[in-house]
Protein backbone atom coordinates (compact mmCIF):
# COMPACT_ATOMS: atom_id res chain seq x y z
CA UNK A 1 0.00 0.00 0.00
CA UNK A 2 1.55 3.11 -0.83
CA UNK A 3 1.82 6.10 1.48
CA UNK A 4 -0.80 8.02 0.37
CA UNK A 5 -3.26 5.12 0.34
CA UNK A 6 -2.67 4.78 4.01
CA UNK A 7 -3.44 7.93 4.48
CA UNK A 8 -6.56 8.13 2.64
CA UNK A 9 -7.84 4.80 4.25
CA UNK A 10 -6.88 6.41 7.46
CA UNK A 11 -9.09 9.11 6.76
CA UNK A 12 -12.21 7.62 5.56
CA UNK A 13 -15.17 7.42 8.13
CA UNK A 14 -15.65 3.80 9.68
CA UNK A 15 -17.31 2.14 12.34
CA UNK A 16 -14.38 0.52 13.27
CA UNK A 17 -12.26 4.00 13.45
CA UNK A 18 -10.12 2.63 16.17
CA UNK A 19 -9.07 -0.82 14.52
CA UNK A 20 -8.32 1.55 11.43
CA UNK A 21 -5.37 3.13 13.00
CA UNK A 22 -4.33 0.43 15.46
CA UNK A 23 -0.95 0.19 13.87
CA UNK A 24 2.52 -0.68 15.96
CA UNK A 25 3.90 2.10 17.47
CA UNK A 26 7.41 2.17 15.36
CA UNK A 27 5.60 1.65 12.16
CA UNK A 28 3.14 4.82 12.79
CA UNK A 29 6.00 7.36 13.46
CA UNK A 30 7.39 6.05 9.98
CA UNK A 31 4.66 5.90 8.34
CA UNK A 32 3.14 9.93 9.63
CA UNK A 33 6.74 10.98 8.74
CA UNK A 34 6.90 9.87 5.11
CA UNK A 35 2.86 10.85 4.57
CA UNK A 36 1.96 14.25 3.90
CA UNK A 37 0.42 15.83 6.32
CA UNK A 38 -2.85 18.45 6.91
CA UNK A 39 -0.56 21.95 7.40
CA UNK A 40 -3.02 22.82 10.03
CA UNK A 41 -0.01 21.03 12.38
CA UNK A 42 2.48 23.31 11.29
CA UNK A 43 0.42 26.47 11.93
CA UNK A 44 -0.33 25.20 15.27
CA UNK A 45 3.40 24.43 15.95
CA UNK A 46 4.93 27.09 14.85
CA UNK A 47 2.02 29.37 16.58
CA UNK A 48 0.54 30.67 13.21
CA UNK A 49 -2.86 29.85 14.67
CA UNK A 50 -5.03 33.21 15.12
CA UNK A 51 -7.62 31.15 17.50
CA UNK A 52 -10.66 32.35 14.98
CA UNK A 53 -12.19 28.98 15.81
CA UNK A 54 -13.13 27.33 12.46
CA UNK A 55 -11.50 24.25 12.76
CA UNK A 56 -13.21 23.71 16.13
CA UNK A 57 -16.54 24.52 14.56
CA UNK A 58 -15.99 22.47 11.25
CA UNK A 59 -14.75 19.06 13.41
CA UNK A 60 -17.89 19.91 16.16
CA UNK A 61 -15.56 19.92 18.67
CA UNK A 62 -12.85 17.60 18.16
CA UNK A 63 -10.14 20.06 17.73
CA UNK A 64 -10.62 22.96 20.35
CA UNK A 65 -9.65 26.30 20.36
CA UNK A 66 -9.14 27.80 24.23
CA UNK A 67 -7.53 31.36 25.20
CA UNK A 68 -3.91 30.63 26.27
CA UNK A 69 -1.67 31.34 29.57
CA UNK A 70 -0.17 34.65 26.96
CA UNK A 71 -4.10 35.56 26.12
CA UNK A 72 -4.72 34.83 22.95
CA UNK A 73 -6.52 31.44 21.02
CA UNK A 74 -4.85 28.86 19.94
CA UNK A 75 -6.56 25.55 18.34
CA UNK A 76 -5.34 22.03 20.49
CA UNK A 77 -4.83 19.50 18.00
CA UNK A 78 -4.37 16.35 20.28
CA UNK A 79 -6.83 14.24 20.28
CA UNK A 80 -7.85 15.15 16.37
CA UNK A 81 -8.25 12.50 14.02
CA UNK A 82 -6.61 12.41 10.66
CA UNK A 83 -9.97 12.99 8.60
CA UNK A 84 -10.69 15.62 11.37
CA UNK A 85 -7.34 17.70 10.96
CA UNK A 86 -7.55 17.55 7.16
CA UNK A 87 -11.15 19.01 7.24
CA UNK A 88 -9.88 21.51 9.46
CA UNK A 89 -7.07 22.23 7.03
CA UNK A 90 -9.57 23.07 4.23
CA UNK A 91 -10.95 25.97 6.25
CA UNK A 92 -8.00 27.26 8.25
CA UNK A 93 -6.68 30.63 7.30
CA UNK A 94 -2.92 30.06 7.29
CA UNK A 95 -3.21 26.24 5.72
CA UNK A 96 -1.93 25.25 2.46
CA UNK A 97 -5.01 23.12 2.06
CA UNK A 98 -6.87 26.30 2.26
CA UNK A 99 -8.50 28.25 -0.98
CA UNK A 100 -6.45 31.72 -0.35
CA UNK A 101 -8.04 35.11 -1.12
CA UNK A 102 -7.85 35.42 -4.89
CA UNK A 103 -9.83 32.13 -4.96
CA UNK A 104 -12.67 32.71 -2.75
CA UNK A 105 -13.37 36.19 -4.16
CA UNK A 106 -13.38 35.04 -7.47
CA UNK A 107 -16.52 32.15 -6.25
CA UNK A 108 -18.25 34.55 -3.86
CA UNK A 109 -17.98 37.89 -5.92
CA UNK A 110 -19.66 39.10 -10.04
CA UNK A 111 -16.89 38.68 -12.05
CA UNK A 112 -17.39 42.60 -13.57
CA UNK A 113 -16.05 43.89 -10.27
CA UNK A 114 -13.15 45.84 -10.78
CA UNK A 115 -9.73 44.69 -9.15
CA UNK A 116 -6.26 45.82 -7.81
CA UNK A 117 -3.77 43.65 -6.31
CA UNK A 118 -3.60 46.12 -3.40
CA UNK A 119 -7.44 45.97 -2.52
CA UNK A 120 -8.88 43.05 -4.40
CA UNK A 121 -12.09 43.44 -5.85
CA UNK A 122 -14.16 46.19 -5.65
CA UNK A 123 -17.63 48.13 -6.56
CA UNK A 124 -16.60 51.57 -5.38
CA UNK A 125 -14.03 53.47 -2.77
CA UNK A 126 -15.04 56.06 -0.32
CA UNK A 127 -14.20 58.16 2.57
CA UNK A 128 -17.99 58.60 4.75
CA UNK A 129 -19.03 58.99 7.90
CA UNK A 130 -22.76 59.83 9.34
CA UNK A 131 -23.91 63.03 9.84
CA UNK A 132 -25.47 62.47 13.20
CA UNK A 133 -23.46 64.37 15.58
CA UNK A 134 -24.50 62.18 18.72
CA UNK A 135 -23.68 58.82 16.87
CA UNK A 136 -20.49 59.80 15.27
CA UNK A 137 -19.11 61.10 18.51
CA UNK A 138 -19.69 57.69 19.99
CA UNK A 139 -17.98 56.13 17.64
CA UNK A 140 -14.51 55.08 16.87
CA UNK A 141 -14.30 55.74 13.62
CA UNK A 142 -16.95 57.34 11.46
CA UNK A 143 -19.42 55.39 12.68
CA UNK A 144 -20.24 53.30 9.35
CA UNK A 145 -19.60 50.13 10.44
CA UNK A 146 -23.08 50.22 12.89
CA UNK A 147 -25.09 52.74 10.54
CA UNK A 148 -24.40 49.69 7.60
CA UNK A 149 -25.75 46.91 10.36
CA UNK A 150 -28.63 48.91 11.71
CA UNK A 151 -29.78 49.12 7.83
CA UNK A 152 -29.23 45.77 7.13
CA UNK A 153 -31.03 44.81 10.26
CA UNK A 154 -34.23 47.18 9.86
CA UNK A 155 -34.82 47.06 6.80
CA UNK A 156 -35.30 42.83 7.47
CA UNK A 157 -32.51 41.82 4.90
CA UNK A 158 -30.46 39.99 8.51
CA UNK A 159 -32.19 38.97 11.83
CA UNK A 160 -28.81 39.36 13.86
CA UNK A 161 -24.95 40.11 13.59
CA UNK A 162 -22.32 38.16 14.81
CA UNK A 163 -19.94 40.77 16.00
CA UNK A 164 -17.37 41.26 18.99
CA UNK A 165 -19.03 42.90 22.03
CA UNK A 166 -18.04 43.48 25.78
CA UNK A 167 -18.83 40.09 27.77
CA UNK A 168 -18.31 36.40 27.49
CA UNK A 169 -14.64 35.15 28.14
CA UNK A 170 -12.60 37.90 29.26
CA UNK A 171 -13.77 41.41 28.48
CA UNK A 172 -14.82 40.76 24.87
CA UNK A 173 -16.33 37.87 22.94
CA UNK A 174 -17.92 37.23 19.60
CA UNK A 175 -22.21 38.28 21.00
CA UNK A 176 -25.09 38.26 19.04
CA UNK A 177 -27.05 41.04 18.77
CA UNK A 178 -30.79 41.63 17.42
CA UNK A 179 -31.45 45.03 17.57
CA UNK A 180 -30.29 48.65 17.29
CA UNK A 181 -29.83 49.06 21.00
CA UNK A 182 -27.51 46.20 21.20
CA UNK A 183 -25.70 46.63 18.00
CA UNK A 184 -25.21 50.47 19.42
CA UNK A 185 -24.16 49.33 22.55
CA UNK A 186 -21.59 46.84 20.98
CA UNK A 187 -19.88 49.05 18.78
CA UNK A 188 -16.69 50.79 18.71
CA UNK A 189 -13.34 48.90 17.37
CA UNK A 190 -11.94 46.70 20.12
CA UNK A 191 -8.28 45.27 19.98
CA UNK A 192 -8.41 42.10 21.46
CA UNK A 193 -8.42 38.54 20.92
CA UNK A 194 -11.63 36.28 20.25
CA UNK A 195 -12.70 33.37 18.73
CA UNK A 196 -16.37 32.62 16.72
CA UNK A 197 -16.89 29.08 17.41
CA UNK A 198 -19.37 29.50 20.04
CA UNK A 199 -21.08 32.24 18.80
CA UNK A 200 -21.39 30.72 14.94
CA UNK A 201 -22.64 26.95 17.19
CA UNK A 202 -25.47 28.97 18.87
CA UNK A 203 -26.91 30.46 15.35
CA UNK A 204 -26.13 27.04 13.51
CA UNK A 205 -29.46 26.00 11.84
CA UNK A 206 -31.99 28.47 13.76
CA UNK A 207 -33.30 29.19 9.86
CA UNK A 208 -32.19 32.99 10.83
CA UNK A 209 -29.75 35.20 8.32
CA UNK A 210 -26.80 37.03 9.70
CA UNK A 211 -24.42 39.22 8.96
CA UNK A 212 -20.77 38.86 10.70
CA UNK A 213 -18.39 41.10 11.36
CA UNK A 214 -14.65 40.30 11.52
CA UNK A 215 -10.60 41.12 10.83
CA UNK A 216 -9.81 39.66 6.96
CA UNK A 217 -8.55 36.58 8.38
CA UNK A 218 -11.82 35.74 10.31
CA UNK A 219 -14.05 36.65 7.58
CA UNK A 220 -11.59 34.15 4.98
CA UNK A 221 -12.02 31.07 7.46
CA UNK A 222 -15.91 31.93 7.36
CA UNK A 223 -16.03 31.88 3.78
CA UNK A 224 -14.11 28.73 3.89
CA UNK A 225 -16.57 27.19 6.49
CA UNK A 226 -19.79 28.20 4.10
CA UNK A 227 -17.83 26.21 1.87
CA UNK A 228 -17.72 23.14 3.93
CA UNK A 229 -21.00 23.77 5.72
CA UNK A 230 -24.32 24.27 3.80
CA UNK A 231 -26.40 25.25 6.51
CA UNK A 232 -24.04 27.67 7.24
CA UNK A 233 -23.82 29.36 3.69
CA UNK A 234 -27.22 29.61 3.95
CA UNK A 235 -27.19 31.44 7.41
CA UNK A 236 -24.07 33.70 6.60
CA UNK A 237 -25.29 36.33 4.51
CA UNK A 238 -23.04 39.50 4.48
CA UNK A 239 -19.81 39.56 5.69
CA UNK A 240 -18.28 42.70 7.03
CA UNK A 241 -14.72 42.74 6.86
CA UNK A 242 -12.57 46.01 8.83
CA UNK A 243 -8.76 46.48 7.65
CA UNK A 244 -6.35 45.51 10.43
CA UNK A 245 -3.31 46.36 11.58
CA UNK A 246 -2.40 43.51 13.51
CA UNK A 247 -4.08 41.36 15.95
CA UNK A 248 -3.61 41.98 20.00
CA UNK A 249 -3.80 39.36 22.94
CA UNK A 250 -6.00 40.35 25.80
CA UNK A 251 -2.25 41.97 27.54
CA UNK A 252 -2.66 44.89 24.99
CA UNK A 253 -5.64 45.99 26.79
CA UNK A 254 -4.16 45.21 30.60
CA UNK A 255 -0.63 46.65 29.84
CA UNK A 256 -2.85 49.60 29.08
CA UNK A 257 -5.06 49.49 31.68
CA UNK A 258 -2.33 48.74 34.28
CA UNK A 259 -0.24 52.07 33.24
CA UNK A 260 -4.13 53.88 34.00
CA UNK A 261 -3.89 52.66 37.80
CA UNK A 262 -5.72 49.60 37.26
CA UNK A 263 -4.58 46.41 37.34
CA UNK A 264 -5.20 42.84 35.21
CA UNK A 265 -7.08 41.06 37.90
CA UNK A 266 -9.03 44.94 38.89
CA UNK A 267 -9.84 45.13 35.30
CA UNK A 268 -13.42 45.23 34.26
CA UNK A 269 -13.58 47.45 30.94
CA UNK A 270 -11.75 49.25 28.34
CA UNK A 271 -12.31 51.70 25.48
CA UNK A 272 -9.44 51.82 23.33
CA UNK A 273 -11.05 54.37 20.79
CA UNK A 274 -11.86 57.70 23.20
CA UNK A 275 -11.91 60.83 20.38
CA UNK A 276 -10.66 63.64 21.68
CA UNK A 277 -12.03 67.06 20.31
CA UNK A 278 -9.73 69.77 17.99
CA UNK A 279 -7.01 66.97 18.21
CA UNK A 280 -5.94 64.74 15.22
CA UNK A 281 -8.44 61.20 14.92
CA UNK A 282 -5.72 59.47 15.02
CA UNK A 283 -4.92 61.07 18.50
CA UNK A 284 -7.06 58.88 20.81
CA UNK A 285 -7.09 58.17 24.22
CA UNK A 286 -7.52 54.87 25.91
CA UNK A 287 -9.92 54.42 28.76
CA UNK A 288 -9.99 51.31 31.75
CA UNK A 289 -12.62 51.15 34.43
CA UNK A 290 -12.12 48.32 37.59
CA UNK A 291 -15.36 47.12 39.77
CA UNK A 292 -18.41 46.82 38.05
CA UNK A 293 -20.95 48.98 40.37
CA UNK A 294 -19.04 52.06 39.11
CA UNK A 295 -19.40 54.01 35.44
CA UNK A 296 -15.80 56.10 36.49
CA UNK A 297 -13.34 55.70 33.97
CA UNK A 298 -10.11 56.65 33.61
CA UNK A 299 -8.51 58.00 30.45
CA UNK A 300 -4.98 58.56 29.04
CA UNK A 301 -3.66 59.63 25.60
CA UNK A 302 -3.09 56.28 23.90
CA UNK A 303 0.12 57.68 22.63
CA UNK A 304 1.70 58.55 26.33
CA UNK A 305 1.24 54.41 27.08
CA UNK A 306 3.95 51.93 26.59
CA UNK A 307 2.43 49.65 24.34
CA UNK A 308 0.44 52.39 22.54
CA UNK A 309 2.77 52.40 19.49
CA UNK A 310 0.93 50.08 16.69
CA UNK A 311 4.63 50.42 14.93
CA UNK A 312 5.85 48.78 17.51
CA UNK A 313 3.48 45.17 17.93
CA UNK A 314 3.74 44.07 20.75
CA UNK A 315 1.45 41.39 21.53
CA UNK A 316 0.70 41.06 18.22
CA UNK A 317 -0.34 37.67 17.55
CA UNK A 318 2.61 35.76 15.14
CA UNK A 319 -0.44 34.88 12.76
CA UNK A 320 -0.34 38.34 11.88
CA UNK A 321 3.23 38.06 10.71
CA UNK A 322 1.82 35.94 7.83
CA UNK A 323 -1.09 37.76 6.38
CA UNK A 324 -0.94 39.82 3.09
CA UNK A 325 -4.65 40.81 3.23
CA UNK A 326 -5.27 44.10 4.19
CA UNK A 327 -8.51 45.49 2.57
CA UNK A 328 -10.35 41.82 3.81
CA UNK A 329 -10.66 40.67 0.39
CA UNK A 330 -13.13 38.28 0.83
CA UNK A 331 -15.59 40.88 2.52
CA UNK A 332 -18.79 42.14 1.04
CA UNK A 333 -17.92 45.76 2.57
CA UNK A 334 -14.31 46.36 4.62
CA UNK A 335 -14.27 49.56 6.43
CA UNK A 336 -11.55 51.15 8.48
CA UNK A 337 -9.71 54.72 9.11
CA UNK A 338 -9.32 57.05 6.56
CA UNK A 339 -6.09 57.77 7.26
CA UNK A 340 -5.85 60.54 4.46
CA UNK A 341 -4.64 64.46 5.06
CA UNK A 342 -7.92 66.12 3.90
CA UNK A 343 -9.95 64.35 6.85
CA UNK A 344 -7.54 64.78 9.72
CA UNK A 345 -8.79 68.33 10.62
CA UNK A 346 -11.98 66.44 11.65
CA UNK A 347 -11.40 65.28 15.10
CA UNK A 348 -14.71 63.09 15.25
CA UNK A 349 -13.49 60.80 12.33
CA UNK A 350 -13.95 59.67 9.10
CA UNK A 351 -14.21 55.88 7.53
CA UNK A 352 -12.94 54.51 4.72
CA UNK A 353 -14.52 51.92 2.71
CA UNK A 354 -14.35 49.49 -0.24
CA UNK A 355 -18.07 48.03 -1.26
CA UNK A 356 -18.51 45.12 -2.88
CA UNK A 357 -22.03 44.25 -2.61
CA UNK A 358 -24.57 46.00 -4.78
CA UNK A 359 -27.29 45.75 -1.85
CA UNK A 360 -25.13 47.32 0.06
CA UNK A 361 -23.91 50.11 -2.21
CA UNK A 362 -27.87 50.54 -2.62
CA UNK A 363 -28.27 51.26 0.83
CA UNK A 364 -24.74 53.70 1.14
CA UNK A 365 -26.24 55.47 -1.88
CA UNK A 366 -29.16 55.82 -0.31
CA UNK A 367 -27.48 57.13 3.20
CA UNK A 368 -25.88 60.01 0.67
CA UNK A 369 -29.18 60.76 -0.73
CA UNK A 370 -31.11 61.58 2.13
CA UNK A 371 -28.17 63.54 3.56
CA UNK A 372 -27.67 60.69 6.27
CA UNK A 373 -24.06 60.04 5.16
CA UNK A 374 -21.10 62.33 4.20
CA UNK A 375 -19.22 60.53 1.27
CA UNK A 376 -16.43 61.05 -1.29
CA UNK A 377 -15.03 58.79 -3.66
CA UNK A 378 -11.76 57.80 -3.43
CA UNK A 379 -9.54 56.14 -5.90
CA UNK A 380 -7.56 52.98 -5.36
CA UNK A 381 -4.03 55.17 -5.28
CA UNK A 382 -6.03 56.99 -1.72
CA UNK A 383 -6.94 53.70 -0.01
CA UNK A 384 -3.70 51.95 -0.78
CA UNK A 385 -1.89 55.53 0.95
CA UNK A 386 -4.03 55.45 3.75
CA UNK A 387 -2.93 52.36 4.99
CA UNK A 388 0.95 52.49 4.21
CA UNK A 389 2.47 51.42 7.17
CA UNK A 390 0.40 48.16 6.87
CA UNK A 391 1.18 47.80 3.59
CA UNK A 392 5.03 47.78 4.57
CA UNK A 393 4.26 45.60 7.27
CA UNK A 394 1.83 42.93 5.10
CA UNK A 395 3.91 43.19 1.62
CA UNK A 396 7.24 44.01 1.83
CA UNK A 397 7.79 42.99 5.78
CA UNK A 398 6.47 39.93 4.93
CA UNK A 399 8.54 39.17 2.03
CA UNK A 400 11.71 39.20 4.26
CA UNK A 401 9.99 37.46 7.49
CA UNK A 402 8.79 34.38 4.65
CA UNK A 403 12.86 34.30 3.27
CA UNK A 404 13.92 34.29 7.03
CA UNK A 405 12.27 31.76 8.21
CA UNK A 406 12.92 29.90 4.79
CA UNK A 407 16.66 30.56 5.24
CA UNK A 408 16.03 29.32 9.12
CA UNK A 409 14.73 25.82 7.71
CA UNK A 410 11.41 26.78 8.92
CA UNK A 411 7.93 25.68 7.54
CA UNK A 412 6.45 28.82 5.69
CA UNK A 413 2.23 29.05 4.27
CA UNK A 414 1.64 29.60 1.24
CA UNK A 415 1.13 33.45 0.40
CA UNK A 416 0.47 35.82 -2.45
CA UNK A 417 3.79 37.67 -1.26
CA UNK A 418 7.26 36.35 -2.99
CA UNK A 419 10.24 35.46 -0.02
CA UNK A 420 12.75 37.75 -0.77
CA UNK A 421 15.39 39.67 1.28
CA UNK A 422 16.43 42.43 -0.99
CA UNK A 423 12.89 44.27 -0.84
CA UNK A 424 13.90 46.75 1.84
CA UNK A 425 17.23 48.42 2.10
CA UNK A 426 19.72 46.94 5.51
CA UNK A 427 18.32 49.57 7.83
CA UNK A 428 14.76 48.68 7.43
CA UNK A 429 15.57 45.00 7.07
CA UNK A 430 16.60 45.16 10.79
CA UNK A 431 13.82 47.24 11.74
CA UNK A 432 11.67 45.00 10.69
CA UNK A 433 13.55 42.00 12.49
CA UNK A 434 13.66 44.18 15.66
CA UNK A 435 9.74 44.79 15.68
CA UNK A 436 9.39 40.80 15.53
CA UNK A 437 11.50 40.55 18.35
CA UNK A 438 9.66 43.13 20.39
CA UNK A 439 6.88 41.39 19.68
CA UNK A 440 7.52 38.08 20.30
CA UNK A 441 9.21 39.07 23.18
CA UNK A 442 6.48 41.29 24.74
CA UNK A 443 3.94 38.50 24.99
CA UNK A 444 6.45 36.29 28.07
CA UNK A 445 7.73 39.22 29.59
CA UNK A 446 4.52 40.69 30.29
CA UNK A 447 3.14 36.77 31.52
CA UNK A 448 5.94 36.78 33.58
CA UNK A 449 5.58 40.22 35.14
CA UNK A 450 1.46 39.41 35.60
CA UNK A 451 2.25 36.83 37.64
CA UNK A 452 4.44 38.77 40.14
CA UNK A 453 2.29 41.35 40.44
CA UNK A 454 4.77 43.87 39.05
CA UNK A 455 4.21 46.21 36.01
CA UNK A 456 7.51 47.67 36.45
CA UNK A 457 9.16 44.14 35.81
CA UNK A 458 7.73 44.62 32.58
CA UNK A 459 8.87 47.77 31.92
CA UNK A 460 12.33 47.46 32.75
CA UNK A 461 12.89 44.48 30.55
CA UNK A 462 10.78 45.77 27.82
CA UNK A 463 12.28 48.87 27.25
CA UNK A 464 15.88 47.74 25.92
CA UNK A 465 13.81 46.31 23.21
CA UNK A 466 12.18 49.30 22.17
CA UNK A 467 14.95 51.36 22.29
CA UNK A 468 16.89 49.07 19.66
CA UNK A 469 13.99 48.91 17.61
CA UNK A 470 13.72 52.86 17.90
CA UNK A 471 17.40 53.10 17.13
CA UNK A 472 16.68 51.47 13.39
CA UNK A 473 13.00 53.71 13.31
CA UNK A 474 14.85 56.71 13.85
CA UNK A 475 17.23 56.15 10.90
CA UNK A 476 14.55 55.25 8.73
CA UNK A 477 12.31 58.22 9.24
CA UNK A 478 13.96 60.43 6.46
CA UNK A 479 13.61 57.76 4.13
CA UNK A 480 9.47 56.98 5.62
CA UNK A 481 9.26 61.27 4.88
CA UNK A 482 10.76 61.20 1.41
CA UNK A 483 8.34 58.48 0.49
CA UNK A 484 5.36 60.45 1.69
CA UNK A 485 6.15 63.39 -0.19
CA UNK A 486 6.08 61.43 -3.30
CA UNK A 487 2.79 59.38 -2.26
CA UNK A 488 0.73 63.46 -1.99
CA UNK A 489 2.20 64.24 -5.19
CA UNK A 490 0.94 61.11 -6.99
CA UNK A 491 -2.39 61.57 -5.26
CA UNK A 492 -2.61 65.17 -5.85
CA UNK A 493 -1.85 64.15 -9.46
CA UNK A 494 -3.88 61.24 -9.89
Amino acid sequence: MTCASIYIASCLPSAGWPAAISIAPNKTSSTRRNCPVPTIEQVVQRDICVGCGACQFVTRGEIQVRRNTLGYYSADLSHARPRSLATASRVCPFSNESRNEDDIAAAVFPAELKNDPRTGKYLSIAAARTTDDDYLRGSSSGGLTSWILIKLLESGHIDGVIHVGQGGDGLFSYRISRSRQELTARRKSIYYSTSFNTALQSIHGDGQRYALVGVPCFIKSARLLCMEDPVLASQLAYFIGLVCGHLKSAAFAELLAWQCGISPDELTAVDFRVKQPGQDPGRYSFGARAGKDTSEWTTRPTSQLLGGNWGHGMFQLNACNYCDDIFAETADLVLGDAWLPQYRSDWRGTNLLLCRNALIQQLIDDGAATGELFIQSLSVAQAASSQAGNFRHRHEGLALRLADDQNAGHWVPNKRVTPDHNVVGNRRRELIRRRRELSRASHELFAEAREQGSLALFIDRITPLVQRYEKYNAASLPRRLLGLAKRRIQLILS
